[in-house]
């Protein structure tokens, strides 16, 4: 067809770049790590820009879903694993009669009820998720507390619920403490399954104090929480990251230094913000480096906030703690 008059001349072209684009995709297959692989696909192919330029309100989750996309590819050797994987998957949610695990978003369960759900990931910063707490304050946290009821109410008769001390976020190995969710559970409908071992740095021990869950009644007081504790006890303190919601204990970011942004308190409820009081150590035009995105020149500062065109990666939005001086 590109070489017939069947289609209109702009038609003919773009058709023909489209298909440039996959034979030169198609020969760098061989000898180019796919995760960058498919990074180049989604930039050259203007998706990634498509969402970019997108001002809806499910542009920028759109564009989390692209970057974990990649990240999900990191633990197959080839991209013909992976796309191999996403087959066996498919052919698993199109087979009814298979005896499965049902995998959806706390926002697409509404409506539905299962005996058994499976409910992980409560650690702060990602339940309640840190956008959330930095975009709306109070109100962000409300919906994610009315998410979380969504959650538990979707099962009829067990609803279990994880969090863990460590999580790889980005790329990068990072502490984690409970969300500020489970601490709310009703004691009565509550029971702790005790582990092996302790949860690293927030029990016996740890960096943050005993927790509730360590003791041999977990529940025997509603209102004496270690997040509460933590909350009254340090109102003006925060995490040195931009999870900064964590109840006011410093939880390291591996791979950073020690700056960061500092999180508020209302009525001793932290809630996050990434904004910075004082002036950032950086100015336009220093070239720095990124431990993800690697070297980098800053084109607009926000307080702490940094907008970095990083040679690789293109512009970036990142805290300044983040970033190093090169």
């Amino acid at each position: 067809m590109i070489e017939t008059d069947e289609l209109k001349p702009k038609a003919r072209k773009a058709l023909f770049d489209v298909i440039q684009s996959f034979r030169r995709w198609q020969e760098l297959l061989e000898n180019t790590p796919h995760t960058e692989l498919a990074e180049q696909i989604l930039e050259e192919s203007g998706y990634t820009d498509m969402w970019k330029n997108d001002k809806s309100a499910e542009a920028p989750g759109r564009l989390e879903n692209l970057k974990e996309l990649i990240r999900s590819m990191d633990s197959f050797e080839s991209l013909r694993g992976f796309l191999e994987h996403v087959s066996l998957v498919m052919d698993a949610e199109t087979n009814e009669n298979l005896d499965a695990v049902s995998i959806m978003t706390l926002h697409s369960a509404k409506g539905l009820e299962f005996d058994t759900v499976f409910l992980p990931g409560w650690e702060e910063g990602l339940f309640p998720h840190q956008r959330s707490l930095d975009e709306s304050g109070r109100a962000g946290l409300e919906e994610e507390r009315r998410l979380a009821y969504v959650g538990i109410t979707r099962a009829k008769h067990r609803c279990h619920i994880w969090f863990v001390s460590n999580r790889r976020i980005h790329g990068l190995w990072q502490s984690t403490i409970p969300s500020r969710f489970l601490d709310e559970l009703p004691e009565t409908h509550v029971e702790v399954a005790e582990m092996e071992q302790n949860y690293g740095g927030y029990g016996r021990g740890g960096g943050y104090g005993q927790s509730r869950f360590d003791k041999a009644d977990p529940f025997s007081n509603s209102y004496s929480t270690p997040g509460w504790k933590r909350a009254q006890q340090n109102k003006t303190d925060a995490t040195r990251d931009n999870w900064g919601s964590r109840s006011g204990h410093a939880v390291e970011r591996i791979g950073y230094g020690e700056s960061g942004p500092r999180g508020r308190t209302i009525e001793g409820e932290l809630v996050a913000k990434s904004t910075a009081t004082e002036p950032s150590r950086f100015a336009l035009g220093d070239r720095v480096f990124h431990i993800k995105f690697g070297n980098g020149s800053i084109s607009g500062i926000e307080g702490n906030k940094l907008t970095i065109d990083f040679d690789r990666a293109g512009q970036k939005r990142v805290l300044d703690g983040f970033v190093e001086r090169v």
